[in-house]
């Protein structure tokens, strides 16, 4: 093994590792959604809203992170973002000791913001650490870290806080008020544990990361595709290629928390108990965990980033119809085979946005990161349509199919 392969192949271990943490807090609201829906007693929209505290602090707090980023450097401002994580994780103790809706979207904010930072550094560095062309095959790499963590934390969060979900739903609906107070400010409670452990195992990882070989890149430098006239640009806005990109992600990012997020609701819509639907976000993210497997094998040996782009919006499309005409675990079934669609999306559309871009990687960047708020919105308007009896939660997925075709338009 030469000592370029050896230069690479080292940050992408490191960042492995970092992927699975992402994964892991990320795809634990897919069991915190039907959770605190219960303890908080919420509706759909209302409990969606821990999907848009998460989300929305990509957005409000990612131009801030590349600002960050650029007196930090890239190593030490993801320790700082494991750190801000931390703080996050242990704000869900008062959160559950009050049982207080509002701040548990708090904690969900403050490790958004973390994240935020974690993900403007990371997502640029293992694009820029190899060639270009192979950029997509070493983010799927990362993606299939970040979603095997998915596959897992829904599983185990599901098992600690909701071990009981279906006896517990039927105790609720026959306690008088005081009991039932009682029953859920018990049931706030379960999340301390696992928040705390959460919170000490990402402030150990920060340490790790400080004392980690990973190297520092210099990105003037760095983006040996830099078209000849990238230094005449004087405005991050004037790359069409970013700026598609951005609008591109924010709605698969929306259709990705989509399909994560509310497949657990909407497989209790549907008449499935609260036992098996509180696991159903694991069947979504094992169906990318296939999806970046194949990205692995085929990108750019057999397909263009472009060509898979193409392939996965089209997937997208009929997956969605197919979910939206038919009814209970088939209906289920095709809302978590939507994982398989979005898999290659962000590791596509990632490398396609940034090309080119030179000494306006961190802001670009921070503007891709930013349009990750796509899963704080899309979820919402769906709970306002699944809320309406006209509508129902079925019907509502209908908003899926626009966002695969303007992707599938753009490439």
């Amino acid at each position: 093994m030469n000592q370029q392969s050896k230069t690479v192949i080292s940050p992408i271990v490191i960042l492995g590792a970092l992927f699975f943490i992402f994964g892991f807090v990320t795809w634990l609201n897919g069991a915190l959604i039907p959770y605190l829906k219960i303890a908080c007693e919420l509706n759909t929209f209302e409990s969606l809203l821990v999907a848009f505290a998460f989300y929305i602090s990509y957005f409000v707090m990612a131009l801030p992170s590349s600002r960050v980023l650029k007196f930090t450097g890239f190593r030490k401002g993801m320790m700082y973002g494991l750190l801000v994580m931390a703080l996050g994780a242990l704000i869900f103790i008062p959160a559950a000791l009050t049982r207080t809706y509002g701040l548990f979207l708090t904690g969900l904010f403050v490790i958004g913001t973390g994240l935020s930072i974690l993900q403007t550094a990371s997502n640029p560095y293992i694009t820029i650490v190899g060639p270009l062309e192979s950029a997509a095959k070493r983010i799927s790499i990362m993606g299939i870290c970040n979603k095997v963590a998915g596959v897992l934390a829904p599983i185990i969060l599901s098992t600690v806080i909701l071990s009981d979900a279906d006896t517990l739903v039927q105790e609720l609906g026959n306690m008088g008020t005081l009991a039932k107070a009682a029953r859920l400010d018990d049931l706030a409670t379960r999340v301390i544990i696992p928040y705390c452990i959460m919170a000490g195992v990402l402030t150990g990882l920060s340490l790790m990361l400080y004392f980690s070989p990973l190297p520092e890149i210099d990105t003037d430098v760095a983006d040996d595709q830099q078209p000849a006239d990238a230094t005449e640009k004087t405005s991050v806005l004037q790359f069409p290629n970013l700026v598609f990109g951005v609008c591109a992600l924010f709605l698969y990012v929306g259709a990705e928390v989509l399909a994560g997020d509310t497949i657990g609701t909407y497989g209790q819509s549907q008449g499935i108990a609260l036992s098996e639907a509180k696991y159903f976000t694991s069947f979504t993210l094992t169906a990318m965990v296939i999806g970046y497997i194949i990205g692995i094998f085929t990108i750019p040996k057999i397909i263009s980033q472009s060509k898979a782009l193409a392939i996965s919006a089209v997937t997208g499309i009929v997956f969605s119809i197919i979910a939206i005409n038919t009814t209970g675990y088939t209906s289920v079934l095709f809302i978590a085979l939507l994982g398989l669609a979005n898999a290659l999306m962000w590791p596509a559309i990632w490398p396609l946005a940034i090309a080119g871009l030179g000494k306006y990687i961190q802001t670009g960047s921070a503007l891709l990161i930013m349009a990750i708020a796509g899963g704080a919105l899309l979820p919402l308007v769906y709970g306002v349509l699944a809320d309406l009896p006209e509508v129902g939660h079925r019907a509502a997925y209908w908003i899926l199919v626009p966002c695969y075709g303007f992707i599938l338009f753009i490439v």
